[in-house]
């Protein structure tokens, strides 16, 4: 399917009614004994997600996105009186995460403000408390960019880095929909057990039902596992407002894999096994790495991934394999004497995306008329109605926190 054809999906085609009481606030107490919807060759099972291992095929390779969520709200006060919240979302110019984060007494940031109309642009400040002592952190209105603003921060404690600042004095962000504060047992359940790359202001939640039972069950079946980086940003949570996909603005978020992972998922393709994405966040790197790899072969001079929303769509049809682009991806590491592969992707994946490296997803059940639903239903087709009036007539947990599905790629 051309851009053209993708452009004029109307958004509401892929709307359903989801009651409030459906959407799980809070997590079960086990991770692993969510509800697991499997859906294959059009046929739908209930069972319970410590029987996922089961479920797999043998040699099959699951995806998982080690990205973690950072303390990204930042509460300050006027003189006045008027809280400012100060949301960071990313470092600003596309700065490297990790080099953001381990900035001294200074660092710039693409934040959201609430109540902006009230800051202005005034200097604020906040103590925070670390155990390396008490520390100021001033916040600085640099200039607006969209529906953001750059802030700069500053602090005057020398041994503080940013990651540290955040920590002690951010707050864990939930998603809007949960519609209460975040709480301490929060800290732990809305972070995967296997998150290590710091950089998401919204979990990787497929992945929030692996336990490490579940693990050594997955390893004992002789099903392999890899990781990727995507950090995952407020876009996630975004609906399509317009009418149509031509006039939504995909987000774009940071990827990074290293070569060992693009070697496993190599070795997986050559070997006929099937590759498994937990997450859409993993569905949408591993999609991306396939068109990064075209673009190499298509000899663009291009190292960084930079994958805008409608590439895959503008391509004329592609011979080049999954085993080709993947090759291609480790060939020009292997050139630039690199280990680790970035980049930035607004890949939008909607019915008629012909999919290149997944053939199956674990995911949670996700909100209506938004780019989640679309990949969804790109995946399955229009079993995606079937899939979700079957959840809801079954009494799963939705969104963040809610029950898990495994889904096998419609064939065509």
């Amino acid at each position: 399917m051309k851009a053209d054809d993708i452009k004029c999906i109307n958004i509401q085609n892929y709307s359903y009614s989801l009651p409030d009481d459906k959407i799980a606030k809070y997590p079960l107490e086990k991770r692993d004994a969510s509800k697991l919807l499997v859906y294959k060759d059009s046929v739908i099972k209930d069972c319970v997600f410590s029987d996922l291992p089961k479920e797999l095929p043998t040699n099959a390779l699951l995806v998982f996105n080690n990205t973690k969520v950072i303390h990204a709200r930042l509460h300050f006060h006027r003189e006045s009186g008027a809280q400012i919240e100060i949301f960071c979302i990313e470092p600003n110019a596309h700065q490297d995460y990790q080099l953001a984060f381990m900035q001294k007494k200074q660092s710039t940031w693409k934040c959201l403000v609430g109540n902006a109309k009230r800051w202005k642009g005034d200097v604020l400040f906040k103590e925070i408390k670390t155990p390396l002592g008490n520390c100021v952190l001033e916040a600085h209105l640099d200039h607006r960019i969209s529906d953001a603003f750059t802030v700069s921060f500053k602090w005057n404690h020398p041994e503080l880095t940013f990651a540290e600042l955040l920590y002690y004095g951010g707050i864990l962000p939930l998603p809007p929909y949960l519609n209460r504060d975040t709480e301490e047992n929060d800290e732990v359940r809305y972070q995967t057990i296997y998150a290590k790359q710091e950089g998401s202001v919204a979990a990787p939640t497929a992945g929030l039902h692996f336990t490490q039972t579940v693990f050594e069950s997955l390893h004992k079946n002789g099903i392999n596992t890899t990781e990727v980086t995507l950090h995952v940003g407020t876009g996630t949570f975004k609906p399509v407002k317009s009418e149509t996909l031509a006039h939504h603005d995909m987000h774009e978020e940071v990827v990074v894999i290293n070569i060992d992972t693009l070697q496993n998922i190599l070795d997986t393709l050559n070997s006929n096994s099937p590759i498994i994405a937990v997450g859409t966040t993993s569905m949408r790197t591993l999609e991306s790495l396939y068109w990064h790899g075209v673009m190499l072969i298509q000899q663009h001079p291009i190292f960084d991934i930079n994958i805008s929303q409608w590439y895959a769509y503008e391509q004329t049809e592609t011979a080049v394999s999954a085993s080709e682009a993947i090759q291609s991806v480790i060939d020009s590491l292997k050139a630039a004497n690199q280990h680790t592969l970035s980049g930035v992707t607004k890949i939008l994946i909607a019915p008629g995306y012909q999919f290149k490296m997944v053939n199956a997803i674990i995911t949670n059940f996700h909100q209506p008329e938004n780019t989640l639903i679309l990949l969804i239903a790109a995946f399955v087709g229009e079993d995606w109605r079937k899939i979700y009036n079957h959840a809801l007539s079954h009494n799963y947990r939705f969104l963040s926190y809610g029950d898990s599905s495994l889904l096998y790629k419609k064939s065509l």
